[in-house]
């Protein structure tokens, strides 16, 4: 292929991305660098920002573990005295356990709520809100249209927005530019110390938009996330296998 047969593909995604919901070059150079080679499975090797990302947990173990991780995306995208909103019907984070992700408790506004339309409701109208970093809504269902009223308000606010779907009862095409999913993994000690280590998740990245699709072994530590070796990824799943 010659250079200008290249230039102009690589033209041509850039113009095509924007009518995928892309509408924005923005980028979180402290984000990209956290987490690592997961920023290369993105479109132009960066987290969307301005987006909807969408989180499927099958048990509460595995909601725990989605949190955690999402947790961790946003100490970087919140580093600069950036608020935060969750969104819930049965919050079960516990906000001082953020500061262990570099996230002040009070800087992340906090909204419980009994219905699930309402969550939806809430969530559309503060990702119109372009003064916060993100909004996470916790949710069961999220159907076509409810997921592209929420993509449609974050193309323009620029707000990034988080889906976590708890135990839903049905996996169909949404307008979110990415779907995950989060589990846990066994940790690591150091030497004879108790206690636990570094949280670690298996993250899948099962949908991204014009993006390739990956799975990598995380321990988020003191310096945030991180890849876990290929030997201890060995390790860990021989311990997963074997209880």
């Amino acid at each position: 292929m010659t250079d200008t047969k290249a230039d102009i593909i690589v033209q041509l995604k850039k113009e095509l991305l924007p009518l995928q919901g892309f509408k924005s070059l923005l980028k979180n150079n402290a984000l990209d660098a956290a987490i690592g080679p997961i920023k290369n499975a993105f479109p132009q090797a960066t987290f969307p920002l301005g987006a909807i990302h969408e989180f499927l947990t099958t048990c509460p173990e595995d909601a725990a573990s989605t949190a955690g991780f999402v947790g961790g995306i946003l100490s970087s995208l919140m580093q600069n005295h950036g608020t935060a909103i969750w969104i819930s019907a049965n919050r079960s984070i516990f906000p001082p356990a953020l500061q262990a992700l570099g996230i002040a408790p009070d800087k992340i506004i906090f909204i419980d709520l009994k219905k699930e339309k309402e969550i939806l409701w809430v969530m559309e109208e503060a990702l119109k809100c372009g003064g916060l970093s993100a909004v996470i809504g916790e949710m069961r269902e999220l159907s076509f249209t409810a997921s592209r009223r929420l993509q449609l308000a974050v193309e323009q606010s620029q707000v990034t927005g988080f889906v976590i779907r708890q135990q839903p009862r049905s996996v169909a095409a949404t307008a979110c530019v990415s779907r995950w999913k989060i589990t846990s993994l066994p940790t690591e000690l150091f030497g004879n110390m108790p206690g636990v280590g570094f949280p670690r998740w298996q993250v899948e990245l099962l949908k991204v938009r014009n993006g390739k699709p990956g799975s990598w072994q995380i321990e988020f530590g003191p310096n945030g996330f991180r890849q876990v070796s290929r030997l201890a990824a060995i390790v860990l799943a021989q311990q997963k296998k074997t209880g």
